[in-house]
């Protein structure tokens, strides 16, 4: 009877991306895979460290498994992924449940780690992060049509609030010919909608051609028969072309969406968290953004409380988001993380200050977003169908103006039965929220 193996995959897209290419080595050896850990012969945790909320989600999902190998649910812990590489042998010692634990350069062996520790070895593994497999088959676990595209590892931005750098190590591209293989594989694979993305997809390409490749490579995919919507996430603002900007707008398969983190606009914040910009220029690049990709949807990520913001950096950058009026949009309360440079910075913002002028922010958004989904009452949209929502009586999925996991939903009826993965044509009748509501276009 085969092994049961359950992975629990926390964090980012970039993450999971990693996870499945475990699941593909694991179910090529012939071990069985289960969608719950807790069914399991063997649970293995792939982990966020990146902030504190984070760290905190991927510590309670051991200690629960930890829990479950006391009763004798499971019978093996394997824990990898960015908090393990962080933390590494503190991670190992204080969880002595464990059966493994091994840093992101050890999972492409996952399959040796497992024997080994079915053997009632403990495993306790950190190879170099650069070792950290970049291409590989993978078991898609979204939904069936659709796919991250990961086209590099690490980050070499060092913005001094972020750890990524010392957990993932320096920026570093999958190179051309490998992506466009592997987005062929998703495409025969019956994949019509990907995302790409890296930790700054705006820089694809820098470490491997001396220049961004991200336009050609974009141009390339768009070439793969299959394919119908292709979305680009993660690009810095200062790496923003008009190459970039014109191959969105010329190509029908880009989707007019862009995710462009800016995380403030006060130039002297932006100088402290070695980010680019300050309040005009950005609000520049999104007015020439705009008008270079008539009806683009524009997202960003904004921190507040950053060590030292005052309440007039604040006030500030609550002005920006009403002018500048984004689609989409994600603000954070600073997390002070340790081993990073803004840690010890000076006059460090109580994080419930912190937190309170993010849910400010937040609130301005959900605003903003009411008034733009008003807009939309009465057009017609392409949606991508999800599922079938039994409670609401009525289908739901996305249009091109909203990415998968982050942005909002439309809920819709029809006529006739829909499939997953169907594309179909939606008239806005109503809103909720940050969701549209709607109906399929008779055909």
């Amino acid at each position: 009877m085969p092994i049961k193996v359950g992975m629990v995959s926390l964090g980012c897209s970039k993450n999971l991306v990693d996870s499945e290419r475990m699941l593909y080595k694991l179910r090529k050896n012939g071990y069985e895979l289960v969608t719950e850990a807790g069914l399991a012969d063997v649970a293995v945790v792939n982990t966020c460290g990146f902030i504190q909320p984070a760290k905190e989600e991927a510590i309670e999902t051991i200690l629960e498994l930890a829990q479950l190998k006391k009763e004798g649910t499971i019978k093996k812990i394997i824990v990898t992924g960015c908090l393990v590489e962080r933390y590494k042998d503190e991670i190992a010692e204080q969880f002595p449940e464990a059966d493994a634990v091994i840093g992101i350069g050890d999972t492409k062996d996952i399959v040796d780690v497992l024997e080994s520790v079915m053997k009632d070895e403990r495993i306790i593994r950190f190879s170099p992060k650069l070792d950290a497999e970049l291409t590989g088959d993978r078991i898609i676990s979204t939904i069936p049509f659709f796919s991250y595209l990961k086209v590099a590892e690490g980050c070499s931005n060092c913005c001094t609030y972020c750890a990524i750098p010392q957990i993932r190590g320096k920026f570093r591209s999958v190179p051309m010919e490998d992506v466009l293989a592997e987005a062929r594989r998703l495409a025969d694979n019956g994949v019509t909608e990907l995302t790409v993305i890296a930790q700054d997809t705006s820089r694809y390409g820098e470490d491997i051609y001396g220049e961004s490749k991200l336009p050609e490579l974009l141009r390339e995919l768009c070439k793969i028969d299959g394919l119908r919507w292709i979305r680009t996430l993660y690009c810095y603002p200062e790496r923003i072309t008009d190459e970039l900007l014109d191959t969105i707008a010329s190509e029908p398969k880009l989707v007019k969406y862009l995710e462009i983190p800016i995380q403030h606009c006060d130039g002297d914040i932006l100088s402290r968290m070695n980010r680019w910009g300050d309040e005009q220029q950005l609000e520049a690049l999104f007015a020439h953004i705009r008008e270079k990709i008539p009806n683009v949807i524009l997202r960003t990520t904004l921190i507040t409380g950053f060590p030292a913001e005052s309440e007039e950096q604040f006030g500030a950058l609550a002005e920006f988001v009403q002018r500048v009026r984004f689609d989409r949009l994600g603000c954070f309360a600073y997390s002070r993380e340790e081993g990073t440079k803004s840690y010890d910075f000076p006059d460090q913002i109580e994080p419930e200050v912190a937190a309170h002028r993010a849910d400010i922010i937040m609130e301005q958004q959900m605003l903003i977003s009411a008034e733009n989904n008003e807009k939309m009452l009465g057009a017609e949209l392409e949606a991508v169908v999800e599922g079938f929502d039994r409670f609401g009586e009525c289908f739901f999925g996305r249009t091109q103006n909203d990415a998968p996991d982050i942005d909002g939903k439309v809920f819709f009826t029809s006529e006739r039965k829909l499939t997953v993965g169907e594309y179909v044509t939606i008239r806005i009748t109503d809103t909720l929220d940050y969701d549209l509501i709607g109906e399929v276009i008779s055909e």
